[in-house]
C-alpha cells in the first residue's frame, strides 16, 4: 500500500535521495502551477477532465466516477509505462488537493510494483505551506545582499548564472519569473505567474537562509507578471551595489544573443509600440523602421541611448556612493571575475 507524506516529509526525502515527483493533474492545471522539479503524467487530459465534470453536474457523482473508471481503464497500460520510464526508484504523486486522482494513481502504480507515495493536500496544501514559509521568511531571512546593477545589456543575468553555477548564493529573480524585467522581457518566454514564482522563491530562500549574503539583480518591485516580496526589496535596498559598466557595442551584442529578435519580429514590434510615444518622434520613427527592415543592431542601440539608459541613470543616482562601486569592464566574463574577487576580499567589511 502506498504511503501518505506531508510537504515537510517530501522536502526531507528530496535531501536524502533522488525522487520522481509526479503531478497527475491535467496539462493545463500543471501549466498553471506545479511543484518545482515535478513532471506531468496526467491521469486525465483537459478534455477528459471537462467531460467527467459535465457528467458530475448533469447526471450524478456516481456516474462521473463510472466515466472516470472507463477512461482510466482504457489508458492504464500507457499510464503505468510512463511511470516506469522515470529513472528514480521512488515516486511521489500529487493532484489538486490529495484526492481521488492522486489516490487512484498511487494505488495503481503501487499494485504494479512501483514504489509510490502520495502528497497529502496536493498542490493546494503545498501552496499553503509556501504562504506560511513566506511569512516566516519575512521575519527570519536576514542575509546581506550584493546587488548587481548595470545598464540594459550589461550581462547581469549571465554574470549571476555563472556565479550560481560556481556555487555562490544567487537568487535568480528573472529566472523564477521567467521574464527579463523589461517591456521586451517576455519575448521568447512564457512568464510565470505569482504562484509558480512563490514556489520557486521559497525553495531557494530556504536553501540560502543561513548564508551571510546573497547575490541578486537590481529589480523593481514587479518582474513580468510577479511581485517581489517586500522583505526582499528591503534587503536589496540596504545592500551593497555593484554597477557593471560595459561598452555599448558589447551590450548590443549581449542583447542580440539573449533575445534573438529575428526569431520574434512581431513580438518585438508589439513591445516597441507600447513605449513608442515615450521616445522623441524622429528617433522612434527610425527604431520602427529598423525593426521593420530587420536592422536590430541599430534598433537596439537607439533604444538603449534614448529610452533605457536615461531611465536607468535616474535610478542609479539614488544609490549612495559609500554602498556602491563601479566596474568598468570589457565584457561580462571580466565582470564576473572582479565580482568574485570583491566577494573574497571585501565582503567581510560591508556593514
Amino acid at each position: 500500500m502506498f504511503q501518505d507524506i506531508s510537504v515537510d516529509d517530501l522536502r526531507e526525502l528530496r535531501k536524502e535521495k533522488p525522487l520522481a515527483i509526479v503531478d497527475v493533474r491535467s496539462p493545463s492545471e500543471f501549466a498553471e502551477s506545479n511543484i518545482p522539479g515535478s513532471v506531468n503524467i496526467p491521469i486525465f487530459t483537459d478534455e477528459e477532465r471537462a467531460e467527467i465534470g459535465t457528467v458530475y453536474k448533469q447526471v450524478s457523482p456516481d456516474a462521473a466516477k463510472d466515466k472516470g473508471l472507463e477512461i482510466v481503464s482504457a489508458k492504464l497500460p500507457d499510464f503505468i509505462k510512463e511511470f516506469a520510464k522515470l529513472p528514480e526508484e521512488e515516486k511521489v504523486v500529487y493532484c489538486w488537493r490529495g484526492g481521488m486522482r492522486s489516490k487512484t494513481s498511487a494505488t495503481l502504480i503501487d499494485l504494479m510494483g512501483i514504489n509510490a507515495k502520495r502528497l497529502i493536500g496536493g498542490i493546494r496544501g503545498y501552496r499553503s505551506w509556501v504562504v506560511e514559509k513566506l511569512e516566516e521568511l519575512a521575519e527570519e531571512f536576514k542575509p546581506k545582499s550584493i546587488v548587481i546593477n548595470g545598464y540594459t545589456g550589461s550581462g547581469k543575468t549571465k554574470i549571476l548564472t555563472e556565479l550560481q553555477e560556481k556555487g555562490y548564493p544567487v537568487i535568480d529573480l528573472e529566472g523564477m519569473a521567467n521574464h527579463r524585467g523589461s517591456v521586451f522581457g517576455m519575448i521568447g518566454k512564457k512568464p510565470h505567474n505569482q504562484k509558480v514564482f512563490d514556489l520557486m522563491f521559497v525553495e531557494r530562500a530556504l536553501e540560502l537562509k543561513q548564508s551571510s549574503y546573497v547575490l541578486l539583480e537590481a529589480e523593481s518591485k514587479r518582474v513580468g507578471r510577479v511581485t517581489l516580496p517586500e522583505f526582499l526589496l528591503k534587503i536589496k535596498e540596504q545592500g551593497y551595489h555593484i554597477f557593471v559598466d560595459l561598452p555599448m557595442e558589447e551590450r548590443v551584442l549581449n542583447i542580440l544573443e539573449d533575445y534573438r529578435p529575428w526569431e520574434f519580429p512581431n513580438e518585438c514590434m508589439s513591445a516597441f509600440q507600447r513605449i513608442k510615444r515615450r521616445i522623441h518622434t524622429p528617433i522612434a520613427t527610425q527604431i520602427e523602421k529598423d525593426l521593420e527592415t530587420g536592422d536590430y543592431n541599430s534598433a537596439i542601440k537607439l533604444l538603449l541611448e534614448y529610452y533605457y539608459d536615461p531611465r536607468y541613470h535616474h535610478t542609479a543616482e539614488q544609490i549612495s556612493e559609500d554602498r556602491s562601486t563601479v566596474l568598468h569592464v570589457k565584457n561580462a566574463e571580466e565582470a564576473t571575475q572582479l565580482i568574485e574577487e570583491f566577494i573574497t576580499g571585501t565582503m567581510a567589511s560591508i556593514r
